[in-house]
């Protein structure tokens, strides 16, 4: 009797676990590399940028904003998105150039940011359906003329409550996802609570739809150490359970773990726990100083067997 007891319970234990373990497994190491660019009309080209071939690369425009670009005050659109990057000398010629240039390059756009014209780019929803309808519509438009691939969220501002941005968003990537319009979609959370709350309501909600999390680990304080960097992957990556968390940093300096302090230190080490999903650079625009110095390392890192 306690024999056959024990059969069912390993057997119970057998057809629950495999599927319980694949919800909650995290991803593995990726040969991911992605890089903001366009924001600060400084007149960086994709073409700067160096690109290896042995990583999958991924440009993000910055930014599309739903806010009137004519005027001097820029007002909000509820949903109608005009481009705000540097369209000059990153343009639709210029984005199939570089696709048929690097067949392993991607193109996405961002969306909100942090500032429109002298004041912040708010999330400022008139209803749901409605911001959806409109957003769908000029995204749809954006997307096809400038022949991109995907979409990042990058409000960090907002005039709606988490449940409102949540239903907004989700249904925007699952609209153009459906629609065949975009391939992937990647958030850009950060470390404040205002923040966290709108994004964990998305990811709560929608998190099956968003392929990676460009966590914001430059806004966290300048001289952040190895150890305190590897403590903060750690947190989001279960704020964000089961989610693509890639590493990050701000190419000026100005916060997080930099380069020049144990950077690449961390990315080996998160490499070595299989939890290097990729990595992401603030902002080709200030890379353009030095070089793109540190884009080849981080590349060369990601491009060493993953």
């Amino acid at each position: 009797m306690e024999f056959s007891k024990l059969l069912i319970s390993l057997f119970i234990f057998q057809v629950f676990l495999p599927c319980h373990m694949s919800i909650q497994a995290a991803p593995a190491n990726s040969d991911l590399f992605r890089e903001y660019i366009g924001a600060e009309f400084n007149n960086v080209k994709f073409s700067d940028v160096p690109i290896n071939s042995n990583v999958e690369f991924h440009f993000i425009l910055s930014f599309a904003i739903d806010y009137d670009s004519t005027t001097g005050s820029p007002s909000p659109t509820n949903g109608k998105f005009n481009v705000f990057w540097d369209s000059d000398n990153l343009s639709p010629s210029q984005v199939s150039s570089i696709k048929s240039t690097h067949s392993n390059v991607k193109v996405a756009l961002s969306l909100g940011g942090d500032s429109v014209g002298d004041g912040y780019a708010y999330f400022n929803p008139s209803s749901v359906d409605s911001w959806v309808s409109n957003a769908v519509s000029s995204l749809t438009n954006i997307i096809q003329e400038y022949h991109l691939d995907g979409i990042d969220i990058d409000y960090e501002h907002f005039n709606a409550d988490p449940d409102t941005f949540s239903e907004c968003v989700g249904k925007l990537i699952k609209t153009l996802k459906n629609n065949g319009v975009i391939s992937f979609a990647s958030i850009a959370p950060f470390d404040d609570d205002d923040v966290q709350s709108h994004y964990k309501a998305l990811w709560k909600s929608y998190g099956d739809l968003i392929d990676y999390v460009n966590f914001q680990f430059y806004a966290y304080d300048q001289g952040t150490t190895v150890s305190q960097f590897m403590n903060y992957f750690n947190t989001q990556s279960s704020n964000y359970n089961g989610g693509k968390v890639l590493a990050s940093f701000i190419s000026e300096g100005s916060g997080g773990l930099t380069p020049e302090n144990g950077f690449f230190t961390a990315c080996s080490r998160l490499k070595s726990e299989d939890k290097l999903h990729g990595i992401f650079v603030w902002s080709a625009d200030d890379s353009k100083r030095n070089g793109f110095r540190y884009e080849k390392q981080s590349q060369a890192l990601l491009a060493i067997s993953h």
